[in-house]
């Protein structure tokens, strides 16, 4: 990371260099499926998900979904998207709503598999691993138990998770890669991250195709793309009796609390990983083509090869990304279950089947990015702010978030230095940094009650939000310690 200063938020004709922060939103739990996993007589065992046919059992933990065929979607309580199906012909959708530190190894994308190459590009995982074209790509349609009596309770979440969750297939030209999303509604509509859909930034309107993991195929639109957070909406075309993700509220997670990662690595469809959360309110930045020209370009400290500390990776084929023009930072989730290039737009989630994040991004220990495969550090986008940027690509087509009205750098990095935080070089008058009484020089150090250790922390939580939200800062003025309420701008994108 660079010793300069960044601009933690500015007006809408501002030409500083990057900056950030945003992080909440609330989300409505969604009720079980309707299937429950019977109950096993030794209690040392998790429950398993019942064999075709058999009678669901209320009393039981986990509740599983059939993974064919998909005619009646889960039912919701009080829920956003996905409202459930009657047993006549389904209503036409209303866009109801949907239900700190930095790291040092490189950071990627769990990105698109084959991002900008051809669309027919052998995967790179060593030199043993060559992959189909991404239309070619197979995996399992259903769970496979081949001992009813051993099964476990990540085969529970897994019977129930994979029927929300797609693989989507990106193309433009002779360019192209795939990725993963997660089912909102019954009748189509999809969430995934905007490097996927886009290719990083190398095209706004690309070929979609979309595959659910019991095989029936569709072609998909964008409703709409949020760069500032790499989240984008897409809807099916012509589909009905699809199951939508039931969302948890990540805001109530623990640090070694269950995770299971569901989507497409490699193009490899329906793959399972579990591990569990790692940390919370992780704040990375990372390079993208597709980002808002209003979020400026960073200057960064390269690392070895011309790479910038955290970019984009498109893990199959010989690679020709578009040249990142700025960079994004975001608060995310991390987790060691198992992330590679192709989970990106994927679910992750609890140990109750419940979406807990969007799969987005993974650590690499250094090489190309056709060398980058999991190493145990994952990341995924809150659920509470994808349900929030999803709910308004739907009602609106695009996002908003949220604007301090101040430039930022590091206070550890100023001179004589005595605390970490953010530090506010210069105040914009008129903003929101001004009217909450904040001065230049003032040091930041919680938002919301999250720690803040840096710029990238700041922008990352203030991004995290829609413009118009309340948050408490605490900053430090003169050595005493004082807090304030800000309500913020709006960031042009």
């Amino acid at each position: 990371m660079s010793d300069q200063n960044f601009p933690d938020d500015r007006t809408p004709d501002a030409r500083s260099d990057a900056e950030q922060p945003a992080d909440h939103a609330r989300t409505s739990p969604v009720s079980a499926p309707d299937a429950a996993a019977a109950p096993r007589t030794d209690a040392t065992i998790p429950p398993r998900p019942p064999l075709p046919g058999a009678p669901a059992d209320s009393g039981s933990t986990f509740h599983a979904q059939p993974t064919q065929p998909y005619g009646q979607p889960a039912p919701h309580a009080g829920a956003a998207f996905g409202q459930p199906a009657t047993a006549t012909a389904p209503e036409p959708h209303d866009r109801t709503r949907v239900g700190g530190g930095k790291i040092a190894a490189i950071l990627v994308a769990a990105a698109l598999v084959g991002g900008a190459a051809g669309v027919g590009g052998a995967a790179a995982v060593g030199s043993s691993f060559v992959s189909a074209p991404a239309s070619q790509s197979s995996g399992p349609s259903s769970i496979t138990v081949n001992n009813p009596d051993s099964v476990n309770a990540t085969t529970a979440i897994a019977t129930k998770v994979l029927p929300s969750v797609v693989t989507i297939s990106a193309s433009a030209g002779t360019s192209g890669g795939t990725g993963s999303g997660v089912i909102l509604s019954d009748d189509g509509y999809v969430l995934t991250n905007t490097h996927v859909v886009t290719l990083d930034g190398a095209t706004g309107d690309p070929k979609l195709s979309v595959t659910t993991s019991d095989g029936r195929v569709y072609a998909a639109t964008i409703v709409g793309t949020d760069p500032t957070y790499d989240l984008a909406v897409i809807k099916l075309t012509d589909a009905s009796g699809l199951t939508p993700i039931e969302f948890a509220d990540s805001s109530k997670l623990n640090v070694g609390d269950q995770t299971v990662a569901v989507g497409a690595p490699l193009g490899l469809s329906n793959t399972v990983t579990t591990g569990i959360v790692s940390a919370l309110n992780r704040s990375i930045q990372i390079a993208s083509s597709a980002a808002p020209e209003s979020e400026g370009g960073t200057q960064q400290e390269e690392t070895p090869g011309g790479r910038t500390p955290f970019e984009f990776d498109f893990g199959q084929g010989q690679q020709t990304p578009s040249q990142p023009k700025s960079s994004i930072a975001i608060s995310v989730i991390q987790t060691d279950a198992a992330i590679n290039p192709g989970n990106s737009g994927g679910a992750l989630v609890d140990g109750k089947g419940r979406l807990i994040g969007i799969n987005v991004a993974i650590a690499s220990a250094g090489g190309a990015s056709t060398e980058a495969g999991s190493i145990g550090v994952g990341f995924a986008i809150p659920s509470t702010v994808a349900e929030r940027v999803a709910n308004e690509i739907i009602d609106n087509g695009s996002a908003t978030h949220g604007l301090l009205g101040a430039t930022v750098g590091d206070a550890a990095s100023a001179p004589g230095a005595t605390r970490a935080g953010a530090l506010i070089n210069e105040v914009t008058a008129g903003g929101a940094a001004a009217s909450a009484g904040l001065r230049n020089g003032d040091i930041v150090t919680q938002f919301n009650g999250i720690a803040i250790t840096d710029q990238v922390d700041l922008t990352a939580q203030v991004r995290a939000l829609a413009a118009g939200s309340e948050a408490k800062l605490t900053y430090v003025r003169d050595g005493r310690e004082q807090t304030a309420t800000v309500t913020l701008g709006q960031l042009q994108q």
